[in-house]
């Protein structure tokens, strides 16, 4: 099972397509307090809580709650990763995976980061590239574990409308 965890996430936009991004794939969301929006805020609802009822979904008061509560090892996407997702064989993971995210405007703090150096995680971009948006990061990683792991109970066919929905 894949995990996405969401380190005090600011702008409701982000985490709302993240939550479909979670509903898409089959992941499990967890959101570390503070977060900068209310869960049932409007700007939420219309990026992804028509999925609500299908999104597993958990909130901690702080990282130290979520620590407690989850002892997995972690790898953490941030800009000072040293490694990309794609050198990192998860196949070879022996548990769920946990995929953690920093806030929008400081991202993860550094003293986390510096304690797990070895599973800091970078996405590939220019030099004179700050980040990338938090949603797209997130879709991005998801997507890159998905593939590594032949996209586990997920279809390649369009199910809703039917596999041959262009030919008719």
């Amino acid at each position: 099972m894949i995990h996405i965890v969401l380190y005090e996430p600011e702008i409701p936009q982000n985490t709302g397509n993240i939550m479909r991004t979670c509903v898409a794939t089959g992941a499990t969301l967890h959101l570390i307090k503070p977060l900068g929006f209310k869960l049932d805020e409007q700007r939420i609802r219309r990026s992804g809580m028509d999925y609500i009822d299908d999104l597993s979904y958990f909130v901690y008061e702080n990282f130290d709650d979520f620590k407690l509560q989850h002892p997995h090892d972690l790898f953490y996407i941030t800009r000072y990763g040293k490694k990309t997702p794609y050198e990192i064989d998860f196949k070879a993971v022996n548990d769920d995976i946990y995929l953690m995210f920093g806030k929008e405007s400081t991202g993860i703090p550094k003293a986390i980061l510096q304690a797990h150096l070895e599973r800091c995680l970078r996405l590939p971009m220019v030099k004179t590239a700050r980040s990338l948006n938090l949603s797209n990061s997130v879709a991005i990683v998801i997507y890159e574990v998905l593939r590594q792991l032949d996209f586990p109970d997920l279809s390649t066919v369009e199910f809703l409308k039917g596999e041959d929905w262009l030919n008719q």
